[in-house]
């Protein structure tokens, strides 16, 4: 959530800078909060003038009473009642414009970092390096979904047991896919010092609406639904879901704290299972599994000190470039224009990894830096050298998408014989192997 005080202090600036997200803005309707904002500054300064009336009032009732002039006492005091309820009604008409201001600043986005190259989509996104060099084929290319099936990746036994976009892994390729999520976890927890997490997968409301999910998109999410069909309709405190992505449960591990400063920054991990209701683009990477509903991620969250942040997004990002180099997987790192970045973020990478049949880069970790964002609306701070409690910054990243990184390696390590070399890295993982085969 936005600084209220940044629209307070410059509304025309903060207005330019969303208008580089997408111009004309839709976030905020700004003609209704300078409405309640002349609304509110005229309520505070009359309740200023009644509270210095009431006081002036209590002590000439102290006066009054001391020189025995009971009549003129009671007269004053009649006037601080009168006062009380109007100041009663003023406090409680101030609380009402806070709630709609507090509604209001939950539909903005983060305002995009000052280096974040102005643009209205991907199109402006602006390549930062490459790694690695595409391998050259000498035999016809075949994508994941042909190379998988003899090794047990199965699209129409997910479709029967739950519809579109859903997988089922079996034999060789389950086995791959969970060596990759071990391999990414002890990476990130061995060698870039995080702490791994076993979290919810099902969360509530306030957590979503922690990290900026809820209440804009909701319509993205799988609601859980408790009862039955036939159970009552579920109070919106008391909903769950699903979780998008385990950000969710890592950032708001921290959430309403205060933390010391020197733990900061702190580093969380974990792998978990994700759940998207909308998995892209409509007609878009319909075929296999670059878009699913369900899908398996290891996550990367720091909390970090203000100052810092900056150069843990950059921190962050070599950590998820490190799995991948770490594969042998060419990739390339693009920094995401104000168009393309999510909606809680203010500078964000994409890794995109080199697909052979695809004969592109694909996204497979986006690393975000929210800045005080989604503090904001945790209230999660720390206390500063000064003694003050000052919100701290939180980033996230994907270290890696562990289905992507499956594709990328079936693809990248395909043998014309159908069967897939496994990269060295990963040979611990699945009992010294160096290819899977039917």
């Amino acid at each position: 959530m936005l600084d209220i005080l940044l629209l307070r202090k410059d509304l025309p600036a903060a207005i330019a800078r969303l208008e580089t997200r997408k111009s004309p803005q839709p976030f905020l309707d700004v003609a209704a909060f300078q409405t309640l904002e002349a609304e509110r500054k005229a309520i505070q300064t009359r309740t200023e003038e009644l509270q210095a009336q009431r006081n002036q009032l209590s002590k000439q009732i102290g006066a009054l009473m001391g020189k025995g002039d009971k009549d003129a006492a009671e007269a004053a005091k009649a006037q601080v009642a009168a006062l009380k309820g109007e100041l009663d009604g003023s406090a409680a008409r101030l609380e009402q414009i806070q709630t709609e201001l507090h509604a209001m600043l939950a539909a903005v986005p983060n305002l995009p970092h000052e280096s974040v190259p102005v643009g209205a989509d991907e199109s402006a996104n602006v390549e930062v390096r490459r790694w690695g060099e595409p391998r050259s084929f000498d035999f016809p290319v075949r994508d994941h979904v042909d190379l998988g099936a003899p090794l047990g990746l199965d699209f129409d036994l997910g479709a029967r047991l739950a519809g579109a976009r859903f997988t089922v892994m079996k034999g060789p390729v389950a086995r791959l896919h969970r060596a990759l999520a071990q391999f990414m976890l002890d990476v990130q927890t061995q060698q870039h010092g995080y702490t791994e997490c076993y979290v919810p997968y099902i969360v509530n409301a306030d957590a979503l609406r922690g990290t900026g999910q809820l209440p804009k998109f909701e319509g993205d999410l799988f609601a859980a639904q408790k009862g039955g069909q036939d159970a009552e309709p579920v109070p919106d405190h008391a909903q769950l879901y699903l979780i998008p992505t385990s950000e969710v449960p890592l950032t708001n591990l921290v959430q309403g704290e205060v933390l010391p400063e020197g733990e900061l920054p702190l580093r969380f991990t974990a792998h978990t299972p994700c759940f998207r209701s909308e998995a892209g683009s409509h007609g878009r990477d319909t075929r296999g599994m670059i878009r699913q509903h369900q899908f398996d991620k290891v996550e990367m969250v720091q909390i970090a000190h203000p100052e810092h942040s900056y150069e843990a997004l950059e921190e962050m990002t070599g950590h998820a470039e490190a799995v991948l180099q770490k594969l042998g997987l060419p990739y390339r790192v693009m920094l995401l224009s104000s168009g393309d970045m999510g909606f809680g973020a203010a500078k964000t990478y994409d890794l995109e990894v080199w697909l052979p049949a695809q004969n592109t880069y694909r996204e497979i970790s986006s690393v975000s830096n929210c800045e005080a964002f989604q503090a904001r609306r945790m209230q999660t701070r720390f206390k500063n050298a000064q003694g003050k409690n000052e919100l701290v910054h939180t980033l996230n990243g994907s270290g890696l998408a562990v289905g992507r990184t499956l594709v990328a390696v079936l693809e990248n390590y395909q043998n014309q014989d159908g069967s897939i070399t496994v990269p060295e890295a990963l040979r611990p993982y699945l009992g010294g192997q160096a290819a899977l085969s039917v």
